[in-house]
């Protein structure tokens, strides 16, 4: 049947007169293909773009959400691959689900305001005219718009590019903190010098400072120390002895190092054992900097060596970032805080994890909270904390006790990740609270899916909040073939190898990569960057390195 209130033929009618019977076929084919090329390509139904009956021209910003280059994704895959959700919405079709915008808004038109009659029915489904005079089943009800399915995750890449350009997004703030309790800390302000390094012209070495050629006359005495104010100039032919660091007397021809200096004692001369040049062993004042200029740059992280750089150019103080201020919420009744696992208890592997690597990572971070798997006090945990960050374990999928979704959803927070594209760990989200709250970083509650989530989600936004500029991603030759997922970016633990005989340094990948396996990363120093359908042996691949490296050096062993 097609539709009741259209023309059609009834049973038995008969043959029409050719000519005309053609005709009405051809037209009603014609308007058939028109009608359901503008359905497929050019309606885009309430809400969405394209509101003039064009196709939706697809954004071509490199950190869109995501865009034709990722509708590959979509390719044989079951809907739950990528999240953990169903895929039922789909409507039948199998290719052209993705391929423009849907047409199920217009299903649950009323005929009156539909501007297309009965006759069309089908064509709103996406399928042809049926024939005239030939009854149809019944079409099953098709989704509405909300049951859609959601698009396909982000590339890893550009899900990284959205978390580094999220954690840039505000201004950041400045603070002022004691060089004791800068380190770690990323600088706000370019570093520039308050004084001329050194300040004044000082000796290198213990030795002799000398005047004019020698030999040189010298009087007997402890010469100059450190720390002593200026001296008298030094007339030629004559030397005094110097420590290392004390104040040059003008008209210093050179210094000689005690051991290439012999002392004539009776006679109070002072030779030289190698040839003098001018300058020699002298510090000359502004060697190092002069007043004023850019020592380091901003964004550069407060190490020992940078303190010690700033105190002698004499800071007191240094303008730095905020450290980031993360929570950790645990979430899960399986989890055991202490003991063996037992009767379907497991222990929580990632809160004694994630406090130091966020810690490594430049963050401040509080004590990991237990949750269980409990909505209402996820909701308050979310409302009540004051930091810039979230952390949460498990619940990103949509099983019965995974509540990370519907909470975001009852807060009205942003999802600007939902799923990556990158095995393990494809179920993980970025969201942002409210515009001056929180974001949130939801991470799989497997071990090393985790640690992706950290390394593809929390890096960059942390790197961006706490002003460090990007990391300049580095590639490495990969000594074994390294398989990979058909159509999602793979992290793999590996171990950075010295070439033998001349060969170049290469990483080897661990074994104990699945995504509930932390004995692979642990044993690794970064992680490999394996494209969609994997790598030989022999190819570069990306490295991830990990915020610290193995105290000792790691042998094949049973790990590779």
């Amino acid at each position: 049947m097609t539709g009741s209130d259209g023309p059609h033929c009834e049973p038995g009618s008969g043959v029409r007169a050719a000519g005309s019977a053609s005709e009405r076929a051809r037209e009603e084919e014609e308007r058939a293909v028109e009608q359901a090329l503008a359905l497929v390509g050019g309606s885009s139904g309430p809400g969405r773009s394209g509101e003039s009956g064009e196709r939706p021209s697809r954004s071509r910003d490199p950190l869109a959400p995501w865009d034709s280059r990722d509708e590959d994704l979509n390719a044989d895959r079951s809907g739950d691959s990528h999240t953990g959700r169903s895929s039922a919405p789909h409507t039948g079709r199998s290719s052209d689900s993705h391929t423009g915008p849907s047409s199920a808004p217009h299903a649950h038109r009323s005929s009156g305001s539909d501007p297309y009659d009965g006759r069309d029915s089908d064509l709103r489904a996406g399928r042809a005219a049926p024939a005239p005079g030939r009854e149809q089943p019944p079409l099953p009800d098709r989704p509405s718009p909300g049951d859609l399915a959601k698009p396909p995750p982000p590339s890893w890449d550009r899900a990284r590019a959205v978390a580094a350009r999220a954690g840039r997004g505000g201004p950041s703030p400045t603070i002022r903190l004691p060089l004791d309790r800068a380190l770690g800390h990323v600088l706000a302000e370019a570093l520039g010098a308050l004084t001329d390094l050194p300040s004044f012209d000082t000796s290198a070495m213990d030795g002799w400072a000398v005047a004019g050629p020698g030999p040189w006359a010298f009087e007997a005495g402890a010469g100059l120390l450190a720390g002593r104010g200026p001296a008298a100039a030094l007339p030629d032919g004559t030397a005094v002895r110097i420590a290392t660091g004390a104040r040059v007397p003008p008209e210093t021809t050179a210094v000689i190092r005690s051991e290439h200096a012999h002392v004539d004692e009776p006679r109070g001369l002072l030779h030289a054992r190698r040839s003098v040049v001018t300058g020699q062993d002298i510090r000359p004042r502004g060697q190092e900097c002069r007043s004023g200029e850019q020592l380091v740059p901003a964004g550069t992280v407060v190490t020992p060596a940078v303190l010690g750089l700033a105190a002698a150019a004499g800071y007191d103080a240094l303008p730095v970032v905020p450290r980031p201020r993360v929570d950790i919420l645990v979430l899960g009744d399986e989890l055991l805080n202490a003991g063996l696992p037992h009767d379907g208890l497991i222990r929580d592997a990632l809160g004694p994890m994630l406090g130091p690597w966020l810690r490594a990572l430049g963050a401040e971070v509080s004590g990991a909270r237990r949750l269980g798997d409990d909505a209402g006090a996820l909701r308050d945990a979310l409302t009540s904390s004051d930091a810039d960050l979230i952390v949460t374990t498990g619940g990103t999928a949509a099983g019965p006790v995974d509540h990370v979704h519907p909470v975001l959803d009852a807060l009205g927070a942003e999802l600007l990740v939902d799923g990556v594209a990158v095995r393990p760990g494809h179920p993980m989200l970025l969201a942002r609270l409210s515009p001056d709250g929180p974001y949130l970083v939801g991470l799989p509650g497997n071990p090393l899916a985790a640690v992706s989530g950290l390394l593809t989600l929390a890096e960059p936004l942390l790197a961006g909040i706490a002003g460090r500029p990007a990391q300049d991603p580095y590639r490495a030759l990969v000594h074994a073939e390294v398989h990979g997922h058909p159509h999602d970016t793979r992290l793999v633990p590996v171990v950075h190898r010295p070439g033998r005989a001349g060969g170049r340094d290469h990483v080897a990948p661990l074994r104990y990569n699945g995504p509930a396996m932390l004995r692979g990363i642990a044993a690794a120093d970064g992680l490999a960057v394996v494209p969609p359908g994997g790598v030989r042996s022999g190819t570069e691949v990306e490295i991830l390195d990990l915020p610290w490296a193995p105290a000792t050096p790691w042998t094949e062993g049973c790990f590779t």
